[in-house]
């Protein structure tokens, strides 16, 4: 595990340290070879440019954890990887999120080709340690109980992986030498609104009352998809088909297995009791939730 030290590096692994975004960063990786690279930045592609220059003749599979935001906005539901992608710079220093992902992309393409890269366009990612603060929004949320504001329709799909599903498929690829860009997220209707937000009630054993609310109601008062809602897109929107609404056959059909929704939840809400009940936030990505006093006006209370 190559990182700068922050964090300790798992039982059993071998812990590299250096920084990837200063000059001589990464003179740790001067030497060695490995069967694979795991690469998940999420900033300038010149970072992963040159850390797959530097590898490209003592690695044999770069697998970099892209993203499905490096298709055209919007991609219409049933988009799959040959859908039209935006444009990237393998040498960039900046950019917006897709411009960047789309610039990693082409960074490693540029070191292994096809033939020997695996991108995954990762989608909606759960499960324990996330620290982004949308399904651990959503259990503190309802472990508070009464009332809560649940965005409708009760049955509208939802798409996004456990980030354990997503690291088990892409060792298994590279294990059986996968290459070339993947969907990665559950198939379309994995579950659902109600599936999803039934299942925190469930996991906390909160009194909550899900009140289930017209999504045009939702928009009516102001209130953001995604970001005040995690999760919520409305239903018929670019937003939902570009986020729960891919074609994610491929994946499917190279091994990738979801577990249950409820497990998901469980899990994760099992990891924020051991830590005190407050999730880790990432601090380059803002705060999500909604205001308590904006619920409380939209239900009447």
């Amino acid at each position: 595990m190559f990182n700068r030290g922050s964090h300790a590096a798992p039982a059993g692994a071998v812990q590299l340290v250096g920084d990837r975004t200063v000059a001589g960063g990464l003179g740790a990786l001067a030497e060695g070879e490995w069967d694979a690279v795991i690469d998940t930045w999420s900033k300038a592609p010149r970072a992963v440019q040159d850390a797959a220059r530097l590898l490209e003749d003592r690695v044999g599979r770069y697998v970099y954890v892209s993203s499905c935001s490096v298709y055209r906005w919007a991609p219409p539901a049933g988009y799959d990887e040959g859908a039209e992608l935006v444009e990237g710079e393998a040498g960039a220093e900046g950019g917006d999120y897709a411009a960047l992902k789309r610039g990693g992309e082409l960074a490693v393409l540029e070191s292994f080709g096809a033939g020997r890269s695996l991108l995954v366009r990762a989608g909606l990612l759960l499960g324990p340690y996330e620290n982004i603060g949308r399904l651990p929004w959503w259990l503190g949320r309802i472990a508070q109980g009464g009332p809560v504001l649940a965005p409708g329709p009760r049955d509208l799909p939802l798409q996004y992986v456990d980030v354990r599903d997503m690291a088990e498929w892409m060792l298994d690829a590279v294990e059986s030498g996968l290459s070339g860009p993947y969907n990665m997220m559950s198939p379309q209707g994995h579950t659902t609104m109600g599936g999803l937000l039934e299942a925190v009630v469930d996991v906390t054993g909160s009194d909550a009352e899900l009140r289930w609310t017209d999504p045009q109601a939702i928009l009516d008062a102001g209130i953001a998809p995604w970001t005040d809602l995690p999760v919520w897109t409305p239903p018929g929107t670019d937003m939902h088909d570009a986020l729960h609404a891919a074609d994610v056959s491929r994946a499917v059909a190279t091994g990738l297995r979801c577990r249950p929704v409820r497990e998901t939840v469980a899990d994760t809400w099992a990891w924020l009791q051991s830590i005190g009940g407050e999730a880790p936030q990432r601090p380059d990505r803002p705060r999500l939730g909604l205001a308590p006093e904006t619920e409380a006006k939209v239900l009447g209370l």
